[in-house]
């Protein structure tokens, strides 16, 4: 008899394509630790099963009629909600990502990432640790080629290592564990390279980091 997983990841889907939907439904009901628990068409509706539901993590598609996935972001960040929302976005021009970044949203993948990408995206996000893929970090590029402000200095050595693990998706604890350095040093390296950045959380440091060719 197979042997249950120590943990279940609850999800809920927010896409318009029913096509979509039942794709990632089938998708996660191959993997014992995920649990879908109900998709909705869009945004609006989304927000009302979230916080009915209360999973685990949120898939979020952009654009949707009737309500889009950053209005979406919005209001379940400004609610408080306790789901993590990974977006999952169809065009690699989508001008709306970074904007979903800004609202709150903890990880960003392409429609057609792998599904082991996918599940590790999941997983990531569950645990509260930033997941942005380099191809969508790639399209970010664009909308965040804004001058540091005046005064800002460049990352020290130690300040790259931390942002590098960070989009690893590496948290506090494994980051001061590998660097061999307290959880405490770490939130003031993150201070400071959010301040550097003109980052306001670890995602969008992570894609300044892509843009400025610090994370290659």
């Amino acid at each position: 008899m197979a042997q249950e997983p120590a943990r279940v990841i609850t999800l809920i889907v927010v896409d318009d394509h029913p096509v979509v939907r039942d794709g990632l439904r089938g998708m996660f009901a191959s993997a014992a630790d995920f649990r879908v628990l109900g998709e909705a068409a869009d945004g609006v509706e989304g927000v009302d099963m979230a916080v009915r539901l209360d999973p685990d993590v949120v898939l979020m598609d952009l654009r949707m009629p009737g309500g889009g996935g950053v209005a979406a972001i919005t209001e379940l960040t400004r609610r408080g909600a306790r789901s993590k929302i990974l977006v999952l976005t169809t065009y690699d021009t989508d001008s709306d990502t970074l904007p979903a970044i800004e609202a709150g949203a903890t990880g960003y993948l392409l429609k057609d990432a792998p599904r082991d990408e996918l599940f590790t995206a999941v997983r990531a996000a569950a645990d509260g640790r930033t997941v942005l893929s380099p191809a969508v970090a790639s399209r970010l590029i664009s909308r965040v080629r804004t001058p540091l402000p005046p005064g800002h200095e460049t990352l020290s050595a130690r300040e790259r290592e931390v942002l590098a693990l960070v989009a690893r998706g590496r948290p506090n604890r494994e980051i001061a564990a590998e660097l061999f350095i307290s959880e405490a040093t770490v939130k003031t390296h993150l201070t400071h390279v959010f301040a550097k950045l003109g980052a306001k959380d670890r995602a969008a440091a992570v894609a300044a980091g892509y843009e400025r060719g610090i994370l290659g």
